[in-house]
């Protein structure tokens, strides 16, 4: 495959990077200010994207409030609103490249993963557009303090803030787009600049398929225009994806008007290896998720949790492990991590390293640049052993493939390890013995857990407690949110009801 002819085919159809996406319609910013998007495996700029002022968003929240208070979209049928799904899913398979083709250079991710992901989350539209035939908008209630017919009527919760980050984009906005959209919400939709490519592409579908004027609007902006979007009044609802800081000033905000919040944080998740864990099947496990898109994934597995008596043969096979993890070009068949997304990101991860070395962490393999690329933001595969969970590197999201091994006196002791973070996200429980994986994931605090190895399920739910986030995504507690449940109570059963 020509990448470089793909690329370039890909960006000439991005026609619509100097505009916004506002009331149906590619419009010219009122901002002169934008943002170059640089290719993470190259450091050679791809393109600038415009970036939005708050008169830009100003626009864009007034759009999706029109269509939402006046326009066709909430008062359409759910069934005629998943034939829109569907046509955005076939829009999503027909754009499978340009998608593949951004989400590497932007962020780092391997072309083959871009490729098959991208399908899953046309194959997600889909799903959502199923509900409307399965889900219970509506349900029968017998009332309890008078009245005689009583309904449970789950409505769209209004206009929807999106707000998504850079590492995973068209993922976030199909689990934001999606079940606002099946719901009857309308949607700002504001992609990170670093990573705005897949959005306009998505926006180009929605325009190809009529999505009707100011359902989904699409303004590119930077935290300070961002802001403005979770603060208007106009705004009933923001999902987010992001930090944990950034998370907590976004629920703050809310807060202060009692929006409604989705908040998809930061994880430091832990996977406990139990005793009876066949320690290389483990580690090869524990090697290939943690290297998925460079690590700079939420729910990375960061801290393996072991007894100190198998502490140091572990160590030796996840080294071993991690040390055969084939760094290059995302776009190479043979190549089995790519890039940072950002020399900002690179430079983050390498702080880390830096303090873990320094705090007396053993690094048992990697810790550097990769000595065969000397352009792009790569970094090695790194594994440290002898962490104490106080340290930041145990501690703190690093966003990269960065791995800690921390020693556990027993099975108790390493649950209290696990659950000592202020995230809980994911985690996972490595044994032969099922019984005893249900029993430990039943004592760890977190969204998530899967045995044996990295598992997120967003076609059951995905989402964090503690600071890891407010909410879920995915599957149908992923539409939850985006409705809100009203009591209505007649003194009669309405005709629609009826029976006979």
């Amino acid at each position: 495959m020509n990448h470089a002819g793909s690329v370039t085919s890909t960006i000439d159809r991005l026609t619509t990077l100097d505009k916004f996406l506002i009331g149906g319609e590619w419009v010219t910013p009122l901002s002169h200010e934008s943002f170059p998007v640089i290719d993470s495996g190259t450091g050679r700029e791809l393109f600038h994207v415009a970036v939005a002022n708050g008169d830009d968003m100003a626009r864009a929240i007034s759009a999706a409030r029109v269509a939402f208070d006046k326009g066709p979209w909430p008062r359409m049928t759910h069934a005629q609103r998943a034939e829109y799904l569907r046509a955005i899913a076939n829009g999503i398979r027909a754009r499978t490249d340009d998608f593949s083709q951004l989400w590497p250079r932007e962020s780092g991710v391997l072309y083959a993963d871009a490729a098959g992901l991208t399908a899953e989350y046309a194959d997600t539209f889909d799903f959502y557009a199923q509900l409307a035939d399965t889900f219970h908008f509506e349900e029968p209630a017998t009332p309890t303090a008078g009245g005689n017919f009583g309904l449970l009527v789950r409505e769209p919760v209004g206009v929807v803030g999106a707000i998504t980050a850079w590492n995973g984009p068209l993922a976030q906005i199909t689990y934001k787009v999606a079940p606002a959209l099946l719901a009857g919400c309308t949607v700002i939709l504001k992609p990170s600049p670093q990573a705005p490519g897949e959005a306009h592409v998505f926006g180009q579908i929605l325009q190809d398929i009529g999505l009707p004027a100011g359902v989904v609007n699409i303004v590119p902006a930077d935290r300070e225009t961002s802001e403005l979007l979770v603060q208007d009044p106009r705004v009933d609802k923001i999902t987010f994806t992001g930090s944990t800081a950034a998370g907590r000033r976004i629920g703050s905000l809310c807060g202060q008007r009692m929006a409604r919040a989705t908040l998809e944080l930061g994880g430091k998740s832990a996977a406990v290896v139990l005793d009876d864990a066949d320690l290389e099947a483990t580690a090869a496990s524990l090697a290939a998720g943690g290297c998925f898109n460079t690590g700079q994934v939420c729910s990375s597995l960061t801290r393996v949790i072991v007894s100190k008596g198998r502490h140091d043969t572990f160590v030796e096979a996840l080294a071993e492990a991690y040390s055969r993890i084939r760094v290059g070009d995302p776009f190479d068949p043979a190549t089995e991590m790519g890039p940072l997304a950002a020399e900002h990101q690179r430079a983050r991860v390498e702080s880390y390293i830096a303090a873990g070395r320094q705090a007396g962490a053993t690094v048992a393999t990697g810790g550097q640049r990769p000595s065969h690329l000397d352009v792009g933001w790569y970094v090695e595969p790194t594994v440290f052993a002898n962490v104490e969970n106080s340290m930041r590197i145990a501690q703190e999201e690093i966003f990269g493939p960065v791995v800690s091994v921390i020693p556990a006196s027993s099975d108790r002791n390493a649950v209290d390890i696990a659950n000592d973070t202020i995230y809980g996200l994911n985690a996972s429980v490595f044994t032969a013995d099922v019984d005893r994986a249900r029993e430990v994931a039943g004592q760890l605090r977190s969204g998530t857990v899967g045995h044996n190895a990295f598992r997120t399920d967003f076609g059951i739910a995905f989402g964090g407690v503690k600071q890891s986030g407010i909410g879920r995504e995915g599957g149908v507690e992923g539409l939850l949110p985006f409705l809100e449940a009203k009591t209505m109570i007649f003194n009669d059963t309405p005709r629609r009801y009826r029976v006979g």
